[in-house]
């Protein structure tokens, strides 16, 4: 099955190449480019994306706004920020608004294409200086104690998930099956009180978990 995708680039000449590379490869199917967000939510439920190339800043309403209100309403869409912003507030605000991925505009084709891939496996791809600063954010902050009762395990996994580790890697890096990845996030997840890998993700950040 395709993966369907839906790109929101208010600049020309970038959608125009967004659109061009992802009609290029096969098993991607683009269902729609649109140059702002204004009718982000009308156009998910119509065209039913499976990942989204967001940017932020856009006229009318911003990328991140536009995250917020598709993930409030179709929780099931994987939204892949794509911009030159790198600054610690915008990554935060994306990925407290919901979004799956972040990559820089200055990423190769071939980097776009991957990081839609992982997403819709289940990853949460990063460009090298995004990881790198919500890294250092981990690294800088004293973890919290753990007072969610998550296992040494599920700690560990929840650290995977952070780093944007798809389910495979995770098994890899684990040395577990899917099938003990998928349980163990469904833990992290009761025990959190999340819902998705992204809320999982950002409540570790703002609880020091990890």
């Amino acid at each position: 099955m395709s993966i369907k995708i839906a790109v929101y680039e208010d600049n020309r000449a970038l959608r125009e190449s967004l659109t061009y590379l992802v009609s290029g490869i096969e098993g991607f199917e683009l269902c729609g480019a649109f140059p702002n967000c204004l009718s982000a939510l009308e156009n998910c439920r119509e065209n039913k994306p499976n990942v989204i190339l967001m940017d932020i800043n856009m006229p009318g309403m911003s990328g991140i706004e536009a995250t917020r209100l598709i993930k409030d309403h179709l929780p099931e869409v994987n939204i892949l920020i794509l911009t030159v912003f790198d600054d610690k507030e915008r990554i935060f605000d994306a990925l407290c608004a919901g979004a799956t991925g972040y990559l820089l505009k200055k990423s190769s084709a071939q980097q776009i294409v991957e990081a839609i891939e992982d997403l819709h496996a289940g990853g949460s791809p990063m460009s090298s200086e995004i990881a790198r600063k919500v890294l250092d954010f981990f690294h800088k902050e004293v973890p919290k104690e753990n007072c969610y009762d998550l296992s040494e395990r599920e700690l560990e996994v929840l650290h995977c998930l952070a780093l944007g580790d798809s389910y495979k890697m995770i098994g890899d890096r684990c040395c577990i099956s899917m099938g003990t990845v998928r349980s163990h996030i469904n833990n992290i997840y009761r025990k959190l009180q999340v819902n998705s890998k992204s809320e999982a993700v950002v409540k570790a950040m703002q609880e020091r978990l990890v």
